[in-house]
């Protein structure tokens, strides 16, 4: 009898154990299964969707914060010295980014769209007014300098206009004028002389940029394959670019990076087209993070995506013209802006060549601040935090016909335009962006005799950083371990807070 107890005893402890293991294995290997098949189902762009909600009109706060540099040396800067700047800001704007014309194609698999942006200012998140004064670069002169450095007659005509108006290298502006526009009489004598009606007279680094979008995307909902969640599949009309010279350069992958497929893998490539970049690039895992007690991956950009012909010959395509490479770090992107004299690169020269950042006094690149990086939710397709780094810089070219008595150093000089911090702050989203547009331009140094000797190569000094940050709601700490029953649930609550 005590045997036959002992046996019962025995088996009700195994069984226990048995179902205790069973448990363990469904939760930690079916159910993670079942939980990732559920969301692959549930992230499609349609109508009546949390994700098609949010991916149209985001429902968190977007603020856009510019700070400038103001330039405090210009005379020792045209007598060859290093330019010395002062950070001013923040000037904050509440931005507003709608998807709108939206259409559904070929039968939901497709969806078309444009991103209108809006900018308000917001007087009281701000240092101060638009109407606060900063020195910088003449960007206007210098774009006008480029149109016609092959033309004797108009170059000289504006030459003297400029010297007839007192115009030079520098220019003090308010922040409204150089962020929305101002009408510039060097631009507006250039529209004379040249009868170019395209040639536009009014000049801002964000001009025609506000209430306005970058053209018509078409989008592949996920419908299909949950992996083309929001992966852009032309973009005005068009599957490629035609603006590099190999055909993997030219094309458009990814998403824009308003959000990715879901259940991301350590092993995944994350692909993100940028309009402003004119290019694709891809991110690869680094690293666990934690953002709010939340885990999650991290994808950064390697080296190689901006690394020079040597380091990374898949990069000759982006040499423009064919076979003029630059240091590692920088993109020639002038092909993609109208001809003006842009190059990308990340915040202070961050990892391009050391000597960039020794030209321009207070450039740090450091990774903590200036590496592009994107923690993600692995099971769904949150972005727990964005740090992306949009580029611009500057490129070479020589003016023959202007002239100026007084005599310039020849040294180059590497001045950055303008560095755009993007950041999306609190809770389960941090987008960090930096923007940099610079011009390198060279201004002859002449006197009577000596016309058409090129002598100075420049880039626009340090203008501008801003920063872009939006507060999320909270995700609840609730596990999905906890039940079954309140699967879909936390599902649609992962769903509700995609940033866009």
């Amino acid at each position: 009898m005590v045997l036959k107890s002992c046996c019962v005893y025995s088996v009700g402890v195994v069984s226990v154990l048995m179902l205790i293991l069973g448990i363990s294995l469904v939760l930690t290997s079916v159910f993670p299964h079942l939980v990732q098949s559920m969301v692959k189902k549930q992230v499609i762009l349609k109508n009546d969707t949390d994700a098609f909600e949010a991916w149209k009109d985001p429902p968190a706060h977007i603020y856009m914060q510019f700070y400038f540099f103001n330039l405090t040396n210009p005379q020792e800067v045209l007598d060859g010295e290093r330019p010395a700047v002062v950070e001013i800001g923040p000037y904050t704007y509440r931005e507003y980014r709608p998807m709108e014309q939206i259409d559904f194609q070929d039968n939901g698999t497709k969806v078309t769209a444009v991103n209108t942006k809006t900018y308000i200012f917001q007087r009281n998140m701000s240092r101060g007014p638009e109407s606060d004064l900063i020195r910088t670069v003449n960007i206007p002169a210098m774009t006008v300098m480029e149109r016609l450095k092959d033309k004797f007659i108009e170059a000289n005509l504006i030459s003297a206009y400029m010297k007839g108006t007192g115009q030079g290298l520098f220019t003090t502006r308010s922040v409204g004028e150089l962020l929305w526009g101002y009408e510039d009489g060097l631009l507006k004598a250039l529209k004379t002389i040249t009868h170019d009606p395209d040639l536009d007279d009014v000049f801002g680094l964000f001009y025609k940029n506000n209430a306005s979008n970058d053209g018509e995307y078409v989008f592949f909902t996920g419908q299909q394959n949950y992996r083309d969640f929001s992966r852009v599949d032309t973009w005005k009309g068009e599957s490629s670019l035609n603006w590099w010279t190999s055909d993997e350069c030219n094309m458009i992958n990814g998403t824009i990076g308003t959000g990715f497929h879901p259940v991301i893998t350590k092993n995944d490539m994350l692909y993100i087209f940028s309009s402003d970049l004119c290019r694709s690039l891809y991110t690869v895992y680094e690293e666990d993070v934690t953002v709010k007690g939340i885990t999650g991956y991290r994808f950064v950009p390697p080296s190689s995506v901006f690394a020079n012909l040597t380091v990374n010959p898949d990069n000759a395509g982006f040499c423009v013209p064919a076979g003029n490479c630059l240091g590692s770090g920088l993109l020639n992107v002038s092909v993609c802006k109208k001809g003006a004299p842009i190059i990308m690169s990340s915040p202070h020269f961050y990892q391009a060549d050391e000597k960039f950042a020794q030209d321009v006094f207070g450039m740090t690149p450091n990774k903590e601040e200036h590496q592009t990086a994107i923690d993600i939710n692995p099971v769904g397709i949150t972005t727990l935090k964005l740090k992306c780094l949009i580029r611009s810089q500057k490129i070479l070219f020589f003016f023959f016909f202007f002239c100026y008595t007084k005599e310039i150093s020849p040294d180059f000089l590497s001045l950055l335009i303008m560095l755009l911090d993007a950041e999306i702050l609190e809770v389960l989203a941090f987008l960090h962006c930096a923007v940099f547009f610079g011009f390198l331009f060279t201004i002859c140094r002449c006197d009577i005799l000596q016309i058409g000797v090129p002598l100075l190569v420049f880039t626009a000094t340090p203008l501008l950083r801003c920063s872009l940050y939006t507060s999320l709601t909270s995700l609840t700490q609730n596990s999905f371990l906890q039940s079954l029953s309140r699967f879909r649930t936390k599902v649609h609550l992962i769903i509700s807070h995609i940033h866009i």
